[in-house]
Formats: C-alpha cells, structure tokens, sequence
C-alpha cells in the first residue's frame, strides 16, 4: 500500500499549499475519493469550502466543472439538453456540466429539490437518464457539494435521502491561528488567490488503480463486528427517530481500508474506524422531535452512541452496552 500512501501525501501536500491547516479533512476526502463517494463539505461562510473543493480538483486532475447552485437552476442546466439544429433538420445533445470527472456542487441547498433531485442517479450509478438515453459518466467521477448550514432565506434543505448519498460530510471549522496567519500572508503575495497556481500531481487512470487496490486491505472479524454493532446501537437508541442505513454501514467498513491504504496499512485498525464515525454517521440520522427541543444535535447523539460501544482490542471479541 506505499503507492497509496505516497499517492496520498503527495496530493494533500499539492492541496495544503493554498489550504492551511486541515490535515485530516483533506485526508478524508482523499479516503472518500478512494471509496468512489462524495462529499458534503457544510460549514459558515468565509471558511474556504469552495477554495477546498477547488484544490482538490486541481491537484486530482482529470476534467473538472463547477455549479452554482441558484433557485432558478433547472435540471437541464446541470445534465444537458438536447437543442433543434434547423440548418441539419436534427437535434443534437449539448452535454451539461455533470460530465465530468470532479463536480464541485456550490452552495447545492439553493438549489430547488427538483434541480437537486437531477444529481441522484449520477451519484448512485455514476450515470444520467436524459431523452430516453443512459448516458455514462467519466471515472472517476466525484462530486464535492458544498451547503451554508446557518442561512436559510432562499435555501431548500437537503432531504434526508439526499444527504444519505453523500458518502460522508464534513464541517471545517475556522483555522488556527498560525494557519490563518499564513492565509493572510498567501494572499497578500498576489492579486490571483493562490489556488488558481494549483497544477494536477495526480491522473484519473491512477486513481481508478488506487479505487481497485484498497478492496483487498483487510478487515478483521473483530472491526467487522464493531463496525456492525455501532449501526446497530443507532437504529436502537432512544435519541433517534431513524438510525444508520446500510449504505452508511459499508461506507464506513470502505472508509476504513481507504485510511488504512492512505497510512500505508494492508489492514485496518480500530482508529481508521472511529475517526470517520462522525462524517459518516452524522447525516444519516434524525433524530427525535422532543431530543430536539432539547437541543439535542446529531452530532451529539452520534458521539453518545459511538462511547456505548467498546472499541475492540484485536484478538478480542467486542461487547455491545447499553444503548442511550
């Protein structure tokens, strides 16, 4: 798994030239990358979603196209349209943005659900339906959406299903100081933002390679089980109204060879799973109407369930408790 690895460090190096102190998001997405999932990036304004996603891009290479997402956004515009040529007496198809290997999705929830629901079937089968016609869509083929959580005049929220086929999502967070001194510095060198000075260190035919290796990283018995008893402890838990689903089950088992192969691991460690519980989980729950007038959030709640469920030590078989 070295070539993973030193895939891995060499594009997060790329990204963490412009993108400062966010290590182990950058890591994630490169984990989700891997997995073939897609990323929900949410988070207040002003933090650099758009600058992530954007380096990310840049340094997977591979064609790459960006949506941003207004009310009067229509389908067509995101998978194509077939227009009239009066000169030939026929239609021809103009393909729309979503052809291409990275879709970067900005600020999706101002989108209206009918635009919103055109991306379903290009994230789950990685092709469109358009006149009658499947078409496929390039490999690899990622979507890196991006959602403001705090604002809502103008905004249609992300239903559950939707978010359930995101493959994780994250929330970034402000940077730390002496990383944000460096974003001042950074800029203050040039009039173009330094993300535009971002080249490829990557190829999509090496990243299909890399999509095809991790299937073979190990998963003991043992995490397998822990895998399945924290799903489990979420569909019993009295917090929630709907635990996690199956896809969010194998999202976090593909989750964790992807960073054991990114730490250059032909196996996976407890750790590779309980850092990813949280970006995982968090969307595909809901939790019940009275936990929220508590104020109860399902972060929260994940984080509460996650601490009932022992991490197993290896060559030891894992205990369930009790279930809150």
């Amino acid at each position: 798994m070295n070539e993973i690895r030193e895939w891995g460090i060499r594009v997060s190096t790329a990204v963490e030239q412009v993108f400062f102190g966010k290590h182990d998001e950058v890591e994630k997405i490169l984990a989700a990358v891997l997995c073939r999932g897609h990323v929900l990036i949410e988070d207040v304004p002003g933090t650099g979603k758009t600058i992530l996603a954007r380096a990310v891009a840049a340094s997977l290479g591979g064609s790459f196209a960006r949506i941003q997402c207004t009310p009067d956004l229509m389908p067509a515009d995101i998978l194509g349209v077939s227009i009239y040529n009066p000169k030939k007496g026929e239609f021809s198809f103009r393909k729309g943005p979503i052809e291409a290997h990275i879709v970067l999705v900005d600020e999706v929830n101002r989108a209206t659900p009918r635009t919103q629901s055109a991306l379903l079937e290009a994230m789950a089968e990685e092709q469109i339906s358009i006149d009658n016609t499947i078409r496929q869509l390039p490999r690899p083929f990622l979507i890196l959406a991006t959602e403001n959580p705090v604002e809502f005049e103008g905004t249609y929220p992300l239903p559950e299903a939707q978010k359930d086929r995101f493959f994780m999502s994250l929330s970034i967070g402000y940077p730390p100081r002496d990383s944000e001194a460096q974003v001042l510095e950074s800029q203050n060198r040039a009039l173009d933002h330094p993300v535009k000075s971002v080249t490829a260190v990557s190829s999509p035919e090496e990243i299909l390679r890399h999509q095809e290796k991790i299937l073979s990283v190990h998963v003991s018995s043992e995490l397998r089980g822990y895998i399945l008893d924290l799903v489990d402890a979420t569909r019993k838990s009295s917090l929630l109204r709907l635990g996690v689903s199956p896809r969010g089950s194998l999202a976090l088992y593909r989750g964790s060879q992807a960073l054991a192969a990114l730490s250059g691991r032909d196996y996976v460690i407890p750790e590779d799973i309980t850092c990813l519980i949280q970006p995982i989980f968090s969307k595909r729950v809901i939790l019940k109407p009275e936990e929220v007038m508590k104020g109860m959030t399902d972060t929260l709640a994940v984080q509460r369930i996650a601490e009932t469920v022992p991490v197993p030590i290896p060559g030891k078989t894992a205990h369930t408790g009790s279930v809150p």
